[in-house]
């Protein structure tokens, strides 16, 4: 176990689910974002001829982040692109940079802890694919936690770098404490279910589906402390398809085409997310009522919402607005131009070929 350095987090800009520019609004948690007027419909042309190439591509294995994919593989979309994708599960969005980095990977899917290596350079964002509301502080209440302020002197599992110990740090704050009041333990997300059920640690930060499994094993003893939904008025936390630089400068080509089949399975996945969580069950080996069970725990973006939010501005401000979160947070120590490492050229090529420039 190791004590972790306390976050500043006083300061941290409102925001909420599908925010916009400075005045932001709150969307409901189980349907997509409220969107600017609707972009025109995907542009019927006749069928695109492409040299297949191979992609490797990393996900996490909850809704959040196979979702998108899972979708664009059984719809055939990947395929209509000529792209042949293999799928590589990692328990975090920092280990799938590293695979990146050593050449084995070559896109990831992120959540919005990671996106802080995207802003020091690490990797560039390419695709907005969702908001989360997949992050739960969970405690045991047989430790004694029955409040916030119950975590004090408590031992707590954590995933640095993540969105949930963002979570968790506002949780501590709402109480008045900080990381230096609580005992954290790094562990992956399937280390904090198996330390949870164990009762190796008295509390965790963590995500969907490891929140479900936690609550199924432990029943009433599981007690939510705090989730994304506390805290809408705070934070916001966009998912992305990330990759490289190089290979971004590499294959410019390979990750429109990419973007492209994303676009339209976001449009999918929005209408027929119940179908789409009955996928992530079978592409991550999971029990389908737990999948079925975290479709309200994403905002589920559409294409046409990229499409528009590429327009107005929305999408821009969902990368400022979270990377000012960083910079609050001390995360981050200085502000960085988005443009350095969002990709926001590769997203317009991407609409314009899906839904007429």
């Amino acid at each position: 176990m190791k004590k972790l350095l306390s976050l500043a987090l006083a300061g941290v800009m409102a925001l909420s689910l599908a925010a916009c520019g400075s005045t932001p609004s709150s969307t409901p948690a189980s349907t997509p974002a409220s969107e600017p007027a609707s972009a025109s419909t995907p542009a019927s042309e006749p069928a695109e001829e492409f040299e297949t190439v191979d992609l490797r591509v990393a996900y996490m294995p909850n809704m959040g982040s196979n979702s998108l994919l899972a979708t664009a593989l059984n719809m055939g979309y990947f395929e209509e692109m000529g792209l042949n994708v293999t799928l590589t599960e990692f328990q975090g969005g920092p280990a799938e940079i590293a695979a990146m980095a050593s050449g084995d990977i070559d896109i990831s899917q992120i959540g919005h802890g990671a996106h802080a290596l995207c802003i020091e350079g690490q990797a560039k964002i390419f695709h907005l694919d969702c908001t989360s509301l997949a992050d739960a502080v969970v405690a045991n209440t047989e430790k004694g936690i029955n409040s916030i302020a119950d975590l004090k002197g408590k031992t707590i599992g954590v995933s640095s770098g993540t969105s949930a110990e963002i979570i968790l740090n506002l949780a501590l704050a709402s109480a008045g404490l900080t990381q230096d009041d609580v005992t954290l333990t790094e562990m992956d997300a399937n280390g904090m279910v198996t330390a949870m059920v164990s009762g190796g640690v008295d509390a965790c930060a963590t995500w969907s589906p490891s929140t479900m499994t936690i609550a199924n094993a432990l029943g009433d003893k599981a007690l939510t402390l705090a989730t994304n939904n506390d805290y809408v008025d705070q934070v916001t936390f966009p998912s992305s398809f990330i990759t490289t630089e190089k290979f971004a400068n590499e294959n410019h080509d390979v990750l429109v085409r990419f973007s492209r089949a994303l676009l339209k399975a976001q449009d999918y996945r929005a209408a027929n997310i119940e179908e789409v969580a009955k996928w992530v069950a079978k592409q991550c080996k999971a029990d389908e009522q737990t999948m079925l069970d975290c479709v309200g725990e994403g905002n589920w973006l559409t294409g046409e919402f990229v499409a528009n939010g590429l327009t107005d501005g929305t999408v821009k401000s969902y990368y400022e607005n979270q990377q000012k979160v960083f910079i609050d947070a001390g995360r981050i120590t200085e502000e960085v131009p988005v443009e350095d490492y969002v990709l926001f050229d590769v997203m317009q090529e991407a609409v314009d070929a899906t839904y007429g420039a």
